[in-house]
């Protein structure tokens, strides 16, 4: 039962107790009427009441009312359950429990005036205070409870919902990286294949139309047909993110010989291949990476170096694999490109940038020593991971 209803039912019972006992009425029915008028006024507005701190204040008032009921007849006496209850829901707990002392000592008076054992007088009210001061403030524990787990599903539901948030700024991120590094790796493998070929096309078509000997101009075309060849192939295998195809059913020493026996064939360039032991086990990535700097290297060396002769060597140290290309050229100025300021295009600027930056993303590095006039050495090293092997593909020279 709740307690407005219990409120009520026990101001009817002490009404009708209290009309049957003689109780006069010139005071009753009044008291009656504003005790529950006042009480339902305060039911009604309770949340402006407690929102303005004027619960306390209406409980003050109601007890007064209840305190003139009881002088009227002492039946009215058992309301004060509905007291201790409501002092727990509108007063501080140490208050609630000081006011509900002073209810209890009104109705062990009244108790004691109507005769009523000593004992009785005072366990009754005192058993039934506790009652009510226990249900009452094991229901304020229970919503305060309530409302706490409210407040917790609250945040977990933003907290979840920030969460799907992050989440797809995340894929977003993700799918964002993914895409650039996409583009980076078409652009090298593209300048490091592709452009490298039709350039090498370019060289040998120029070269033809100053040949009027028709032998000559037949191995400059079967030239071209091939590098066209080679480029079509590389083509599909840059798309296809494979294996460039210069390393299939062979090894980076076997790849390397034949780029270096292309060059010396379409430049006369006096162009030497050494591998300095053996090569030790590479992982795929490796291999490709070292072939996509030697192709750029010699391209560079083919387009803008001006060298008669170029050496390529592949060293395996006990930590790391090497591989080294030397010209005679005409060399340049390295110090823009140490501080890894853009050098010309012209200079192979992009393709330098693009070697150190292949040559990192393994753990490596690329190193660049020229001066204009002594040639171009080229050092590019990469470290040799202890499962290498795992990756290996097969077919070592």
């Amino acid at each position: 039962m709740g307690r407005h209803a219990l409120f009520a039912l026990l101001l009817a019972i002490g009404t009708v107790r209290a009309v049957g006992s003689g109780a006069d009425l010139r005071w009753l029915v009044p008291l009656v009427l504003i005790t529950a008028g006042w009480y339902v006024a305060g039911t009604a507005w309770r949340a402006t009441f407690v929102t303005a701190g004027a619960g306390p204040w209406w409980l003050v008032v109601l007890t007064l009312l209840w305190g003139g009921l009881v002088l009227v007849s002492p039946d009215f006496s058992w309301a004060a359950f509905v007291l201790w209850m409501l002092a727990v829901h509108l007063m501080a707990f140490p208050l609630a429990v000081a006011y509900s002392v002073l209810v209890l000592a009104v109705v062990v008076l009244v108790q004691l005036d109507l005769g009523t054992h000593p004992a009785g007088a005072v366990l009754g009210p005192a058993i039934g205070a506790l009652v009510a001061l226990g249900v009452s403030r094991g229901e304020q524990l229970l919503a305060r409870e309530a409302v706490e787990r409210q407040h917790l599903v609250d945040r977990l539901v933003a907290t979840q919902e920030e969460m799907v948030v992050l989440h797809d700024d995340l894929t977003r991120t993700q799918r964002e990286s993914g895409a650039l590094a996409e583009r980076t790796r078409l652009s090298r493998d593209i300048h490091d294949t592709l452009a490298q070929g039709f350039s090498s096309i370019l060289l040998l078509a120029r070269a033809g139309a100053q040949r009027d000997d028709l032998a000559q101009l037949h191995t400059l075309l079967k030239q071209i047909e091939e590098t066209a060849g080679e480029n079509l192939e590389e083509s599909r295998r840059v798309v296809n993110a494979l294996t460039p195809a210069a390393l299939e059913g062979s090894g980076l020493s076997a790849a390397l010989s034949r780029l270096v026996g292309s060059l010396s064939q379409e430049t006369g360039i006096e162009a030497h291949f050494t591998a300095d032991g053996p090569v030790a086990p590479l992982a795929t990535a490796q291999e490709v990476a070292l072939l996509r700097v030697a192709q750029s290297a010699l391209a560079n060396v083919r387009q803008h170096s001006g060298a008669t002769r170029v050496m390529v060597t592949l060293t395996t140290a006990p930590e790391q694999v090497r591989l080294d290309v030397a010209d005679d050229g005409q060399g340049f100025d390295v110090t823009d490109w140490e501080e890894a300021a853009p050098l010309p295009a012209a200079r192979g600027g992009y393709g330098l940038r693009s070697m150190r930056e292949r040559l990192r993303d393994l753990g490596g590095d690329l190193v660049l020593e020229s001066a204009a006039g002594d040639g171009t050495v080229l050092g590019a090293h990469l470290p040799l991971a202890a499962d290498v092997a795992a990756h290996d593909r097969g077919g070592r020279p």
